[in-house]
């Protein structure tokens, strides 16, 4: 299954690289010359997603993958957007997203499921100029906001203008990717952002102020993978969540070295990934994707109906009580993953 999807996960990463896309970075051109009969795991990783970049920067993956013949394709996500996009097209097998971003995909009929959970995160806040008079988001009305439509930034800001008594249509919305958001921002093309991780914590570091958070109007971090995937290769799908599990031990461990892989992948002065990693970043999850997650996405079903990323709250409920495959969180085990 994996071999006969190789050349369109290839051409995927290739296209994206030729029109300049900032949707993906990827390391397909390691493999372009593999055979058509060698196998490929095709995953991603993202600096919103810690545990991904523990994974990659030690190789535990892809020496475990070898032993069973099969590649490992590391691809970057910029947002959980452009994840679903990858999973959607095919591009990849396993890719990391916010749990709202994962229940919009499968609501609109991606076919993937949430297989472990990375992190409980407070990665997205509402963010404003260091010399901005704006001080509640009742203040955002009539003024121009960007965020990442289909992450959960964008969600977490229409939660917060409904709970302020407003709605999208009471703003007028710049949908911008994670970094465009802050640089429009910085330069003034904004009045606010709803920013993410860490991004915003650099934001924050040049002067940027949090208007507004609310750990509650955030979401999980959700592995997802393609049902094809699960179905076709469940000993690949094991491995990777078996991965995920000696990073959250090795990163529970070791913050400061997690802090310091962050800083470099993500280009950030230590103390703010120190911020990312040990103040807004809980690792320590339970990997299995149980009550707890299906309860907040349970919050955020309605919100993707009314701002209309969603046709029917049929599909969203439907998407909701099929989301979860925990099967292999389940059985996950560091053990099984060796390396230091």
């Amino acid at each position: 299954m994996l071999s006969h999807r190789f050349a369109r996960r290839t051409a995927f990463s290739t296209a994206a690289l030729i029109i300049g896309a900032t949707a993906l970075t990827g390391c397909a051109g390691e493999n372009a010359t593999a055979s058509g009969s060698e196998k490929t795991l095709s995953i991603d990783y993202a600096t919103y997603n810690p545990l991904s970049l523990v994974i990659k920067d030690k190789g535990w993956l892809d020496e475990a993958a070898k032993e069973q013949g099969v590649n490992v394709e590391w691809i970057q996500s910029a947002g959980s957007n452009k994840a679903n996009e990858a999973l959607r097209a095919d591009a990849v097998d396993v890719g990391s997203t916010a749990g709202s971003a994962a229940l919009l995909a499968r609501s609109n009929g991606s076919p993937i499921k949430t297989i472990d959970l990375y992190s409980q995160p407070e990665w997205a806040a509402l963010v404003v100029g260091k010399d901005s008079k704006i001080s509640s988001v009742k203040d955002l009305k009539g003024k121009t906001v960007a965020a990442t439509k289909g992450t959960d930034p964008y969600f977490f800001l229409l939660q917060a203008l409904e709970e302020a008594g407003l709605s999208e249509d009471d703003i007028t919305l710049q949908n911008l990717q994670h970094a465009d958001g802050r640089t429009a921002l910085a330069n003034g093309s904004v009045d606010a952002w709803s920013g993410l991780d860490p991004i915003m914590a650099a934001a924050e570091q040049d002067g940027a102020k949090l208007l507004y958070r609310n750990l509650n109007f955030n979401t999980y971090g959700a592995l997802n993978a393609r049902e094809d995937f699960i179905e076709q290769s469940p000993e690949l799908a094991q491995l990777v969540v078996d991965s995920y599990e000696k990073a959250r031990e090795w990163a529970g461990k070791n913050p400061e070295e997690t802090a310091k892989i962050l800083a470099d992948v993500a280009s950030l002065e230590p103390e703010v990934a120190s911020t990312v990693i040990e103040d807004r970043s809980n690792l320590d999850v339970p990997a299995a994707p149980g009550a707890d997650y299906t309860r907040v996405l349970g919050t955020i079903a309605p919100t993707l109906v009314a701002s209309g990323d969603v046709s029917k709250q049929e599909s969203v409920d439907e998407a909701l009580s099929t989301l979860v495959d925990d099967q292999f969180a389940a059985k996950a085990d560091a053990a099984k993953i060796s390396g230091e």
